[in-house]
């Protein structure tokens, strides 16, 4: 028992270094900051934004943007408020324009009840940060051609389109990490066969399985069910790759005398592996999860941009994407409706940085190397 106080020791040091790692690094600290914001904005997307996921109003359609005024008609600063607006078609052109009504303002409330929701998916509650009172309508973004809030939607895009990163880790992660220490620490013939079967996975073309798989799903599905099998099939296709890194370092560990002693001490093989080999390869895979987020949510997001990830009416910063590109006239006029595409951007930036900023933290020769 006293051999491994040392152990935990250099672990607490360590942890304290990652962190100062990244906290003393510019970029890594704004990009954790960033996607800090990002995820608690997620998860509070229903008391942040003015309007439910369930809402759309088929009469603004295609809204533009809601003008907020800060001047009364003195240019005298007053309190927030916007003005009704309402769709006509135009005399000369005959399309439909919105049309400001100036006869009643309407002030932008804070923490004003709206849609009810449950907040965390536990409390009931129906405030919201801001609104306005019917039948006027607050769109920050403007609206889409079902008449929902971009603005919204874009924070209930970021729940699957964030969270789904984090979902296809929970399973792509154990399944590479236990198959490639197995693998590694077993060796010879099981270790080859292991092997070739984890390279045929490799070798399947990723954009090509999952254009197929999701083709094929029943269109009854619901958006849950869609987004669960999403995970599963990214998840199916990322735990080869992990796997065969891992063997690769679990053949160097099972040498070490540590773990010789441990077998001779009468472990069994599988509780060798758990207990001392794949805690070895902690570094890596703190930096592999960070630099593999980015990629279920870019493999996400491309599945909805083409039509075949989750499904309208649920948003999802892909298939916002996707339904702006369907209307490129209406981007000429808002082209804030490419947000989401900004957003993607920004997130795989910011997780990517971290990566970085961690492979240097944890393996110095690469720090010192550059």
């Amino acid at each position: 028992m006293a051999a491994q106080a040392p152990a935990l020791a250099s672990t607490k040091v360590s942890r304290r270094t990652v962190f100062k790692g990244l906290w003393k690094d510019n970029v890594a600290r704004a990009a954790l900051i960033v996607l800090a914001c990002f995820y608690a904005a997620a998860a509070l997307a229903d008391l942040i934004t003015p309007y439910g996921m369930e809402f759309n109003d088929a009469a603004y359609g295609n809204a533009p943007a809601t003008l907020i005024h800060i001047q009364d008609e003195k240019g005298n600063l007053t309190a927030p408020y916007v003005f009704h607006m309402q769709q006509e078609n135009d005399p000369v052109t005959y399309k439909q324009i919105f049309v400001i009504l100036p006869d009643t303002k309407y002030p932008i409330k804070l923490f004003c009840k709206g849609d009810p929701y449950k907040l965390l998916g536990l409390i009931p509650m129906d405030l919201h940060l801001f609104g306005v009172d019917a039948p006027a309508r607050i769109f920050l973004l403007g609206a889409d051609m079902n008449g929902r809030d971009n603005f919204s939607r874009l924070f209930f895009g970021a729940q699957k389109s964030l969270t789904i990163g984090f979902l296809g880790l929970l399973i792509a992660f154990p399944i590479g990490i236990i198959y490639g220490g197995i693998s590694g620490y077993l060796g010879g013939l099981a270790d080859n066969f292991m092997m070739r079967f984890a390279e045929a996975i490799m070798s399947i073309p990723s954009l090509y399985l999952l254009i197929g798989l999701a083709a094929i799903l029943p269109l009854g599905m619901s958006s849950s069910q869609r987004f669960a099998l999403i995970t599963v099939i990214l998840s199916f296709i990322s735990w080869a790759s992990l796997a065969r890194v891992i063997r690769g370092m679990v053949l160097s560990i099972r040498e070490e005398e540590f773990v010789q002693a441990a077998k001779s001490l009468g472990m069994t093989d599988f509780q060798n592996i758990i207990k001392h080999v794949i805690p070895q390869t902690s570094s890596y895979l703190i930096i592999a999860a960070t630099l593999q987020v980015p990629n279920f949510i870019l493999a996400e997001s491309g599945l909805s941009l083409i039509g075949l990830g989750i499904q309208q009416p649920d948003a999802s910063w892909g298939n916002m994407l996707k339904a702006a590109l369907d209307q490129p006239n209406e981007l000429v006029n808002q082209p804030w409706l490419l947000a989401p595409g900004f957003l993607i951007f920004v997130t795989i930036l910011c997780f990517n940085c971290v990566g970085d900023v961690l492979r240097d933290v944890l393996d110095p020769k690469l720090a010192g190397g550059r």
